[in-house]
């Protein structure tokens, strides 16, 4: 097992590791935790949920993309892979690179990865497809449930450039996302987090059985996580709806 630094285990006295706190409180703590860790930058908070499905299985896959309410927090670089008139209507709608066959085979040959979103309209997937061994590891490969592929380039970059996230469950059934920066107002936090925890509902697959959520918990991206009290964060969320 890895040691832990002071300022980690300092961290983890902050509070207790048993007990599940509302969303508003695991925020406070992580905000308080982040004074205590003294970062030299801005950390991403997370989400983390552990889902009832086994992904093995074609209808209990959990994948789906929201456009947080607050943004990310970062300058979001965005791929275009498209020809012809969608080349001209990416560039216009200020995607970071546009092009066709010479990015994927730049892709392919370099693995050159410095973006964060790759959209591709439905005409090129063929050609976009060799490219899963470098991008499906990442997250990256474009997909028409995360709303990616797509002839509607235009918005497809305006929701990227907004805060998209993609999310998918793992081979063991979790699922995490980011859901902002540290330096967020807390209501900001609060209300990406809320819209996670939706869209992760929204997401329940056709063969999910018994409960589908069984835990979420919060963390920074250098601190230990902080279990969440599920059932308050749904009432919540049904209050907000």
């Amino acid at each position: 097992m890895a040691r832990r630094g002071k300022k980690y285990l300092n961290a983890l006295k902050i509070y207790d590791k048993t007990k599940r706190y509302t969303l508003e409180e695991a925020i406070d703590l992580l905000k308080e935790m982040n004074e205590v860790l003294k970062r030299n930058f801005d950390q991403t908070v997370e989400v983390a949920y552990r889902l009832g499905v086994d992904p093995r299985y074609a209808d209990q896959m959990v994948r789906g993309s929201l456009v947080l309410p607050k943004g990310l927090g970062k300058k979001v670089k965005v791929l275009v892979l498209a020809e012809g008139e969608a080349t001209k209507l990416a560039q216009e709608a200020g995607a970071d690179y546009v092009g066709g066959e010479e990015l994927i085979n730049k892709i392919l040959k370099e693995e050159w990865i410095d973006f964060d979103v790759v959209i591709a309209v439905p005409e090129i997937m063929p050609k976009v497809a060799k490219l899963g061994r470098i991008l499906g590891p990442r997250g990256l490969m474009p997909s028409p449930k995360t709303g990616t592929v797509t002839r509607d380039v235009k918005r497809a970059i305006e929701d990227a450039k907004k805060g998209l996230v993609e999310f998918k469950v793992d081979k063991s059934g979790n699922l995490h996302m980011p859901i902002g920066k540290i330096s967020f107002p807390k209501e900001d936090l609060l209300e990406n987090a809320y819209a996670s925890l939706e869209a992760v509902l929204r997401a329940k697959p056709p063969g999910a059985k018994g409960q589908y959520i069984k835990s979420m918990a919060l963390s920074l991206t250098m601190s230990p996580s902080v279990k969440i009290d599920l059932n308050s964060a749904l009432r919540r969320l049904q209050e907000v709806a």
